[in-house]
């Protein structure tokens, strides 16, 4: 045969092959992931690597909002949300070919618990202040129980991953859609399709579609914003307002308001390195209470996002339509008021400078994520807005593993600018947020008792909420820790994000929602066009 001919067969057999494969859906991320075990993550990046790989019992639907089977085929609620009971699907096994029984899911279970790994999943799962008691029953059986009633406590399994007992933080063992196949610290994260994945689609087909993920580390949003308009990468989750507007046109949608929030807060811990009079001003409510009145919050929905938000009066986003507290206020702003507020707590301003009751100026530093647009202007406003009460601030971006290591473990800052990032509508799954001795409670983590009484409060209260069956009753609990966070000024609360994103039109089956993954909730139907795949949807 001739050589030409050869090699034409040869590239068209391979074109095929890459065809019927699935493709490569090419995405980026802003920050390093921090970490690869499933059970320690706390920040977005390790958020995504874990939904794209891990399994879950039990998975939140995030276009329907309801709970679904996953690697749980059936579960029973029992005893008004004290127990739950799970059967697990049978012949699942891990990446590397092991076996999945209920010994992996207890072993998860009980290592998200257990205090000594600081695993915020784990903060969710505690009822009456204790961990939760999970049992084998069966080799695919096992038995949860709560110290106190959770209501929908099938929630929390969303986050949840379930790891082997034999190799809990190896990514490369793995029940989810995808696998880490390469990871170069600085340019990309490679994942590749999960070959013995259980799921199945209406045909028959395995799931995923896709042959594999190249998630690139990309801090440079402009870079991002090029590569999409070259077709290099496939979809922006999380655009920001800028990159809306260049892609109006070209693939970008606003979904509407979402759940997140962003948000400023005072660093509150007693053991932090800081002089005694700066713990002094961020430990007294008239000092954050004054900073909130002080931020205009219309300019920084207006100016920093287009319009794409909406001011926030408190904790929790009106696109968490039942949850929300709606009887609060809209953000009350008011320089004169502030100044007023801050006069009668001691302080004075002299010469356009704001100074405490010793006579200490006042001046401390916001810090930020570096490379995101959006929140270095936030900080640029907010510090406008409050140098026009005398207040000296210094805005200092960090890149992410930097800026979550000071306010999570090493506690050197003063002040940050950062957001929540809600993954469910359930206030169950904000426990690692609220309870004071979460590892990642934003203004004094890891507390080994409450430092306020008004942080007692919220406590008691988020535990409450958790065991109270009435969904009316859990409202009004839930409404009294938000208020308590508005009054006490804990974060000062500035914008709920709308939710925008791109997708290039190659990219099929995408049904964005305003829950995170915004685009990639079903990550193992989608795929690229021109794949051979697509005879079976």
């Amino acid at each position: 045969m001739n050589k030409r001919l050869v090699l034409l067969l040869a590239a068209l057999a391979s074109a095929l092959g890459a065809a019927d494969s699935g493709g490569q859906l090419r995405f980026a991320i802003q920050a390093e992931p921090r970490t690869f075990d499933p059970h320690l993550v706390n920040e977005d990046a390790s958020g995504m690597v874990r939904f794209l790989t891990a399994g879950v019992l039990i998975r939140l639907n995030r276009q329907t909002q309801k709970p679904e089977p996953e690697l749980a085929q059936s579960w029973k609620v029992g005893q008004g949300g004290r127990t739950i009971t799970l059967q697990l699907r049978e012949n699942i096994t891990f990446s590397n070919g092991s076996p999945f029984t209920a010994e992996d899911a207890v072993f998860s279970i009980q290592r998200v618990s257990d205090p000594k790994n600081l695993s915020p999943v784990g903060d969710s799962l505690r009822a009456g202040g204790q961990p939760p008691q999970a049992k084998v029953t069966g080799k695919y059986s096992l038995s949860v129980r709560f110290a106190a009633a959770v209501p929908n406590c099938e929630r929390l399994f969303d986050d949840l991953a379930m790891v082997s007992a034999l190799a809990p933080a190896d990514p490369r063992v793995a029940l989810g859609p995808f696998l880490v196949k390469e990871y170069k610290a600085g340019s990309h994260l490679l994942l590749e399709r999960n070959p013995r994945y259980w799921k199945k689609d209406a045909q028959g087909k395995a799931l995923p579609y896709l042959a594999s993920i190249r998630v690139e580390i990309q801090r440079n949003r402009d870079m991002e914003m090029l590569k999409f308009r070259r077709g290099e990468l496939h979809l922006i989750q999380n655009l920001d307002p800028d990159g809306f507007s260049r892609l109006q046109n070209a693939g970008a949608e606003d979904l509407g308001v979402s759940l997140n929030l962003e948000m400023v807060w005072f660093n509150q811990a007693p053991q932090a390195a800081l002089p005694a009079y700066k713990k002094a001003w961020f430990q007294s409510r008239e000092f954050r209470q004054a900073v909130s009145e002080a931020v205009n919050r219309d300019d920084i929905a207006r100016i920093v996002f287009k319009g794409h938000a909406t001011p926030a009066p408190g904790p929790v986003s009106p696109g968490n339509q039942f949850w929300s507290l709606k009887s609060l206020p809209p953000p009350f702003r008011s320089p004169q008021a502030a100044l007023a507020r801050l006069r009668k707590a001691g302080f004075s301003l002299r010469g356009g400078q704001l100074y405490d009751p010793t006579g200490q100026p006042v001046e401390f530093s916001i810090i930020t994520n570096a490379g995101n647009k959006s929140r270095e202007r936030m900080a640029s406003l907010v510090r406008q807005d409050l140098g026009a009460l005398g207040m000296r601030v210094n805005v200092v971006t960090l890149d992410f593993p930097s800026l979550i290591e000071r306010i999570s473990k090493t506690g050197q800052y003063e002040a940050c600018l950062l957001g929540f990032v809600y993954n469910d509508l359930d206030p169950n799954s904000q426990m690692n947020i609220w309870l004071s001795s979460s590892g990642t409670h934003p203004w004094n983590p890891g507390q080994k008792k409450p430092a306020t009484p008004w942080e007692a409060e919220i406590d008691r209260l988020i535990v409450a909420q958790a065991a109270e069956p009435d969904p009316i009753k859990r409202k009004a609990t839930f409404d009294r820790v938000q208020q308590i966070v508005v009054d006490q000024a804990a974060v000062t609360c500035l914008v709920y994000k709308n939710a925008l994103l791109a997708v290039q039109p190659g990219v099929k089956n995408v049904k964005p929602v305003v829950l995170p993954p915004n685009a990639l909730w079903n990550v193992e139907r989608l795929y690229l066009e021109g794949d051979a795949l697509r005879a079976s949807r």
